[in-house]
Formats: C-alpha cells, sequence, structure tokens
C-alpha cells in the first residue's frame, strides 16, 4: 500500500508528458462532409494530387502545369489572377533568374492595410515532387480561402494572394514582389506556410524588425486551437542562417509575418520521398487549424498599426494554449526567484529539513549526470557515425532512425541519474538534495537573461519547483501525487524541447537532450526523490535504452523506405573533349559503381564543381566516360567597341537544348567597370569594381526559364582578351536521348541539396577574338 502513492505519481508524470505531446496538434484531418465554412483535409489533399504528382522545380515543364492548375483554382474562387514576371539579380550571391508570380487580390470595405496569404509553389532543385515544401501551404491557402468565403463575410482588409516562384533558389519571388509589385506598399501583414519536413506539429514563428508585443497578443486573440509556439524558438530562429520569404518582406519592405513551419521526419526535406503519401494528415490539418480561424480575425482587424518596441516572453501550454509576458518582467521574476530560494533555504536550515551535509551530497548526482550524459550525448553520436558510417550519406541533420536514438540517449540519460542519485543520495533528505537542481536552474535563468531572453519561460518551472521545495521542507511527508502535478509545467515545457533540438538542429543535438533530460530530472526529484525503487527504474530504463539502440541499429541500413541518396553527373569538357561520370557521394554503392567502377579516380582538378550545392559540396569521385553529342550553345556578339579608352561588349549566350542552370566564369584578374546580365546591373563594390573583392571566378550561376538566352554586357580597362567559361546543366540525365540510365533501385533516391542526374557543358570562349564578326553568330 505504501508504494501506491509512488506509483501513482509516476503515472501522473507518465501521463504529464504523454498529453505534452499529445495537445500539440489535431488527432485526425477532416472529410469532405465537415460543415463548408470549416477546414476539410480531404478537399485539400485533393488539390494537393494535382500539385504534387511529379518535381517542378522552377523552369521545368511541371512547374508551368502546376503555376496554371494554381492559376485556375484561384479562378474557381472566383477571383481575378495575374502573373507577375522578371528577372531577379543578387550581387552578393551571384545568382540570377526569371520568377513567374501568382498573385490574386480579394476586395475589402475598408481602406486600412491588406493582410497577404503567402506560399511558394516551386519544388526544390532534385526530383522532388514538393508535397509538403510546400504543396501544403499551397492547399491550405486554396482550402481555407473556401472556408471563407463560404462563410458569406466580407473583409474589411483587402486578402492579396501570392504564390511565389523561385523561393527554393534565393527567394527571388518574394524578392520581385516585395521589390517591384504596386501591391507590395499595400501589404500590412503577411501568414507564410512553408515545411523543413512532412510531419509533426506546425510552428509558428515571427518574423519582424521592431518588437513582436503586438503581434504575439494579436496571435492569442485570433485563438487557433493548436498554437505551438515559444519566444525560444523565435530567438534560435533568429540566430540561424535559415530564412523564409518571410525574411524578404521584413527586410526589404518591413513588413510582419507569421510563418508556420512543420519540422518533423526532416529526412524527406527536397527529396523524393516528400510526397503525399508521407505527409501526415494530422500536420496538414494543423496548418489548416492555424489559418481559417487567422485568417477570420486579421482579415477585419486593424493591421495599419502592428509595430512595437516591445517584445514579449511567449510559449504554449495545454489547456491554457498560450501565456506571455514583456521582457521588461524577466530580471523582475529572476530576482523574486532568487529572493523566495534564499528565504526558503534558510527557513529549511532553521526547520531542520536541510543540511549542508545533505546539500553538498545532493551536488554529487546532479553534477556527475550531467557531465557523464552530456559527454555520452556529444562522444556517443560520434561514435555512431565511425560504427555507421552510411549516416554520412544522408545529408540531413536528423536521420531516418533519429526519433530511436533521441529514445535511446534519453533513456540511458535517466538510467544513468536514477543510478546516481540511489548511490549518492539515497539517504539524505530530499529537501537537501533538491538545493542542487534549484541552484542550477536559477543560474541557468541568469545566463538566459544574459544571452536568450526568448527563453526566460524557464522560471516559470522554477517557481513551480520552489512552491515544491516549501511544502518538502513544511511537510513530513508530502503528497507525491501533488508533488507530480506541480511538475506539470516543467513536462509541459520541456518534454517536447528535448525532441525538438534534434529534430530541428540534427541528430548530433542529442547532447543537448541529454542534458534537458537531467535537467529535467533535477527538477523532479520532489517526485523521484523519494522512490525506494530507483535501483529497478534505472535497470527498467537502460532495458529501454537497449531496446530503442536494437531498433535504431536493424533500421540502420538502406531500404525502400529509408533510401540511400546517390547522385551521378555526365560532365563533358568541350575544351579537352574529355567526359567524365562524376560523384558526390563518399560510398559508392552498386548503382553509382556501374558508372565509375569499383576502383573510380580522383577528381581532375580542371573540373569546375561549382553546382550550387547548399552545404558547398564537391565532387568525390570521377570515372571516364565515352563522348557524347550533345547541341552546343551559340553566342552572339552584340558589341564591342572602344569607348573613353575602355572596351564595352555585349554578347549573348543562346542555349540549343534544354538547360537549367548556366554558370558563367573568368578569371579573378579581370577587373570590370560594370557588368550586367540580362538588363540587370551588378553593383560596385568598395574597390569601385564590379566584384572587385571576388575570391572565386564565378561571375553568375543563371538558373534558367523557359530556355531563356543570357545577354552580357561589361566594360573594362583590361587591353588582354577575356575568357569567359560557361557551365551548362540539364536536369534530364535520367531521360536523355543520348543516354540509358539505368532506374535506381527502391532502395536509393537521388541525392538532395546537390545537382544531381544532370549533364554538365563545359566551354571556353574568348570574345575579344571574335571582334571582327560582329552581330555574326559564333557556335561552339
Amino acid at each position: 500500500m505504501k508504494r501506491i502513492p509512488a506509483v501513482l505519481s509516476l503515472l501522473i508524470v507518465l501521463g504529464l508528458i504523454f498529453y505534452s505531446f499529445y495537445s500539440l496538434m489535431p488527432r485526425e484531418g477532416t472529410p469532405k462532409s465537415i460543415e463548408k465554412t470549416e477546414f476539410s483535409t480531404e478537399r485539400a489533399l485533393e488539390k494537393l494530387q494535382n500539385i504534387a504528382q511529379k518535381p517542378h522545380y522552377h523552369g521545368s515543364k511541371e512547374h508551368a502545369t502546376v503555376r496554371n492548375y494554381l492559376v485556375s483554382e484561384l479562378e474557381k474562387l472566383g477571383l481575378q489572377t495575374q502573373t507577375q514576371e522578371g528577372f531577379v539579380f543578387t550581387t552578393q550571391s551571384r545568382t540570377m533568374n526569371r520568377p513567374i508570380n501568382i498573385v490574386a487580390r480579394i476586395e475589402g470595405t475598408g481602406n486600412g492595410k491588406a493582410l497577404l496569404l503567402l506560399s511558394h509553389y516551386d519544388s526544390a532543385l532534385v526530383p522532388s515532387p514538393g508535397a509538403s515544401d510546400a504543396g501544403s501551404g499551397l492547399v491550405t491557402i486554396l482550402e481555407s480561402l473556401r472556408a471563407y468565403q463560404a462563410s458569406g463575410k466580407k473583409p474589411k482588409n483587402d486578402i492579396i494572394i501570392l504564390f511565389t516562384d523561385a523561393e527554393e533558389i534565393g527567394l527571388d519571388g518574394a524578392k520581385l514582389f516585395v521589390n517591384e509589385h504596386p501591391w507590395a506598399k499595400d501589404v500590412g501583414l503577411v501568414l507564410n506556410f512553408e515545411a523543413r519536413g512532412s510531419g509533426g506539429p506546425s510552428n509558428m514563428i515571427l518574423e519582424t524588425n521592431g518588437g513582436n508585443e503586438k503581434l504575439v497578443k494579436a496571435f492569442k486573440e485570433a485563438n487557433p486551437d493548436y498554437p505551438v509556439a515559444s519566444s525560444l524558438m523565435y530567438s534560435v530562429y533568429k540566430m540561424l542562417p535559415n530564412d523564409t520569404d518571410s525574411t524578404i518582406f521584413r527586410e526589404n519592405g518591413d513588413i510582419p509575418s507569421y510563418f508556420f513551419a512543420f519540422i518533423d521526419d526532416h529526412f524527406d526535406y527536397h527529396t523524393a520521398n516528400d510526397t503525399i503519401e508521407n505527409l501526415d494528415i494530422k500536420t496538414l490539418q494543423h496548418q489548416g487549424s492555424y489559418l481559417l480561424p487567422l485568417l477570420h480575425y486579421f482579415a477585419d482587424a486593424d493591421l495599419n498599426n502592428l509595430k512595437s518596441n516591445d517584445e514579449y516572453v511567449y510559449v504554449n501550454i495545454p489547456l491554457l494554449k498560450m501565456i506571455s509576458f514583456p521582457f521588461l518582467w524577466i530580471l523582475p521574476l529572476l530576482l523574486v526567484a532568487m529572493v523566495l530560494f534564499g528565504i526558503l533555504v534558510f527557513y529549511g536550515f532553521k526547520k531542520g529539513k536541510i543540511t549542508a551535509k545533505g546539500i553538498a551530497k545532493g551536488f554529487v548526482p546532479f553534477l556527475l549526470s550531467l557531465v557523464i550524459c552530456g559527454a555520452i550525448g556529444f562522444f556517443g553520436w560520434k561514435l555512431l557515425l565511425a560504427i555507421y558510417p552510411q549516416y554520412n550519406e544522408v545529408q540531413h541533420g536528423f536521420k531516418y532512425n533519429g526519433h530511436a536514438y533521441v529514445a535511446f540517449f534519453v533513456f540511458l540519460t535517466l538510467s544513468i541519474t536514477f543510478y546516481l542519485y540511489r548511490r549518492f543520495a539515497n539517504r539524505e533528505p530530499v529537501a537537501s538534495v533538491y538545493v542542487a537542481p534549484l541552484i542550477f536552474w536559477l543560474l541557468v535563468n541568469v545566463a538566459v537573461f544574459v544571452i536568450l531572453k526568448g527563453a526566460a519561460y524557464f522560471i516559470i518551472p522554477v517557481f513551480f519547483g520552489l512552491l515544491s521545495f516549501w511544502l518538502l521542507i513544511k511537510q513530513e511527508k508530502p503528497s507525491l501525487i501533488i508533488m507530480a502535478l506541480l511538475a506539470a509545467p516543467a513536462l509541459f515545457f520541456f518534454s517536447p524541447l528535448i525532441q525538438f533540438f534534434p529534430v530541428g538542429l540534427g541528430s548530433e543535438m542529442v547532447v543537448i537532450s541529454c542534458v534537458f533530460t537531467v535537467l529535467l530530472f533535477g527538477l523532479l526529484l520532489p517526485v523521484f526523490g523519494f522512490y525506494s525503487w530507483k535501483k529497478l527504474l534505472s535497470i527498467l530504463c537502460f532495458l529501454f535504452a537497449f531496446g530503442f539502440f536494437l531498433k535504431a541499429h536493424f533500421t540502420s541500413d538502406f531500404s525502400e523506405t529509408r533510401q540511400k541518396p546517390n547522385s551521378l553527373v555526365y560532365y563533358q569538357d568541350a575544351d579537352t573533349q574529355k567526359s567524365y561520370w562524376l560523384t558526390y557521394d563518399k560510398i559508392l554503392d552498386d548503382w553509382t559503381k556501374g558508372y565509375l567502377g569499383e576502383k573510380p579516380d580522383e577528381v581532375p582538378s580542371e573540373i569546375l564543381s561549382a553546382s550550387g550545392s547548399k552545404y558547398n559540396t564537391g565532387y568525390t569521385y570521377a570515372a571516364k566516360a565515352s563522348k557524347k553529342s550533345i547541341a552546343p550553345f551559340e553566342i552572339i556578339l552584340k558589341k564591342d567597341t572602344l569607348v573613353n579608352n575602355k572596351k564595352e561588349v555585349t554578347f549573348t549566350i543562346i542555349p540549343k537544348r534544354n538547360v537549367n542552370q548556366l554558370n558563367l566564369y573568368a578569371d579573378l584578374e579581370i577587373s570590370f567597370n560594370s557588368l550586367s546580365f540580362n538588363g540587370q546591373k551588378a553593383l560596385k563594390d568598395s574597390t569601385g569594381l564590379v566584384y572587385g573583392n571576388r575570391k572565386n571566378d564565378l561571375l553568375l550561376r543563371y538558373w534558367v526559364n523557359n530556355n531563356d538566352s543570357l545577354e552580357v554586357s561589361y566594360t573594362t580597362e583590361s587591353k588582354k582578351p577575356i575568357s569567359f567559361t560557361a557551365l551548362e546543366f540539364s536536369y534530364d540525365l535520367m531521360d536523355n536521348a543520348n543516354f540509358s540510365i539505368s532506374k535506381r533501385p527502391k532502395d536509393m533516391m537521388p541525392k538532395p541539396f546537390v545537382v544531381t542526374d544532370a549533364i554538365v557543358i563545359k566551354r571556353t570562349f574568348a570574345v575579344d577574338t571574335l571582334s571582327t564578326l560582329k552581330k555574326d553568330s559564333i557556335t561552339f
């Protein structure tokens, strides 16, 4: 009978952990039979079937098909739809493309700022169908608009719908709209729907140049059912280099945004597995559960004055949905917690419930747990990469069996922590032992105040911990059930975080999961400290850890559902008449060996590997290939004159095959007084020249739309002939008539984040030597 309260308290703890995840998102999708004014997941999926049938990256044939479908769907809603088209060139990154945005507008009854609904319709530059990224955002907007119109409401604010293009290659559709579309100046707020995985809860993140006070308050007033948002995530996001279309609205237009993105199953992101089948239906429903109430709210809200100087701490919590308070409260709350802690320690000594010896002994298991478990998390993942080198082939930070590894490290941490507390502090009063984690949590909140104010809601579980501390001192035998309930805020806040860090930042971040598990354990000492069966719990946690390790081990290989990413590129040097098979892979498989052989060569130094990889990945292996007859590009020299002792040249490169990307290079020693591409001028830098400070030969990385030509104009004082090198990429290796490439086995897929399955042609030409052929056509 004595163990019944302890067992009940453990069940309460487990129940609270379960509910902390259960309450984050809807439990199911909604059918077509639901009220017409409600968001229907089934209807949204029907639209997604038409969008995510095939890869539709910028400039592809399917890209135009998806664009036409979206235009027709907006027109079915009774909206007059237009497209916005234009070149976008960025001097800093030396990139250019020609996005084609889709824009529509619902006229409001008032004259305030407009609400803009945003997602992008291009898929990643690999064979990715883009069901989640960002087909899910497109259908969330389409279905929510349908439901809103079914309500019969007339909005006060104009509602602008924007489906941007070229998001995946530089957020350039957003740049085109913000910088050039006349409607951009009307926008007061953006609701942006994105994805970085294929499942899990959708997180709300803010983009604003000022304080977030009014945005936080408005979001709470809109009252979505399943808010998942925290100022910690907001602060971390601002520290990371990841940008979205919302970033462009904030930076170029000073327009605030809410953007919503789900990140679980990150291994599907930008891959051939970003399919409708892998998209979590509950996740899509979660997106709809955000947009529809926000659409109703912001369609009538005052969008003219969302700016604020004040920052707010905010976090979602079950039952209450969201809580928030100003940054101004952070220091007072911290000081109050410190004072209360000091008073309680003095009171505990006076009551004889706390001893210096007990406090000292309480530090031993707590600090040992932090050091040992932190080391296991850090070095353990490095050891796993050595044991399973195939994980390095998966460029995503979060691996296929990442959840099993998170569970393994968490249960191993619990096993070690239970053991250490049994070994070093089992005979000490729990009140004394509890001092160490409370001191550490106060120090954590001091660091939060100095470094990461968005995490200041960490002080809330500390106050509940202080209440538990008071009960430990005041009562001879406090109720374990009450103690377990007082731990609810800690469990609600930190249990999802323990999983979030590896999912969001990569599996190597299990070290943070280990540390947070020990910290959370410390707050739960008013419950766990009274357990006489810590040894049993330690053994059980170890067995669970071992079971999850076995699960991870048996899913460590590649299969039809966990495909090995691999890559193959055909590279032809038209100058040397040499051809190669190339790969980015470190571990070759049977499919790539079929082209590169068992012992491939090192990559020749003359091969340019500038494919625009997200991680600056270069080719790893090469093998000689037979020469194929590939249609050469054509050059038309339009201008070659000498003005004020400066040479002015204009020439045009015209592709003669379906080209998706064109890179242009010139030696570093060449200085340009001016340089433009298709009329887009490159800016001069601090040297007074264009690209005067460039560190490599690249002049332009141009993503071609509809086989556009490239017109290059420049002025230079150089008297020497200027040689240019062009790399033409076409993403059609798998179905090009010149090749017979075998289909990948089902346990393989194209490697994401690199240009693979491509035909690359390199050519060098010197325009100056062709000056006597002005306005003639030169084919290489």
